[in-house]
């Protein structure tokens, strides 16, 4: 006998203002600094949330208020996936490196995953970074 336990996808509670996520893997770091230059008078009127050390880059480098979570290995990312789980997070920008084996691989993928089951845009490069942050300054 099989029980299904499947709920359906959290509904996103509304916002006046886009609510992202952005994370960056170490030797991506310099990368989304230089991307949240590029949009920086976009992202000064989005909610902004980060894990730890990307988080604070952004706010001492690019000037950005943003909501600092712990860092990826010390569950950051699983911080990020819960509100995400919950309708809280609009995107996710996570400049992944696929080269470096990371120690907290199981809750990147549990976040990436989180994203597909929501149906929250997850951008883990540059080029797809860029797609959906123009998209989101086009509804802007």
């Amino acid at each position: 006998m099989s029980t299904s336990h499947a709920q359906r996808p959290a509904t996103r509670t509304p916002s006046d203002r886009p609510r992202i996520a952005l994370i960056a893997h170490d030797r991506k770091k310099d990368t989304m600094v230089a991307l949240a230059r590029e949009f920086a008078p976009y992202l000064k009127t989005c909610i902004l949330m980060a894990t730890g050390t990307t988080g604070g880059r952004l706010v001492d480098e690019v000037g950005l208020h943003v909501e600092r979570m712990l860092s990826g290995p010390w569950g950051g990312d699983l911080q990020i996936g819960a509100r995400l789980a919950v309708g809280e997070v609009d995107a996710v920008i996570f400049l992944r490196d696929p080269m470096t084996p990371q120690p907290h691989e199981p809750d990147i993928n549990a976040l990436v995953r989180a994203c597909d089951v929501h149906d929250v845009p997850c951008a883990t490069n540059l080029s797809s970074a860029r797609l959906v942050l123009a998209q989101l300054l086009l509804k802007a």
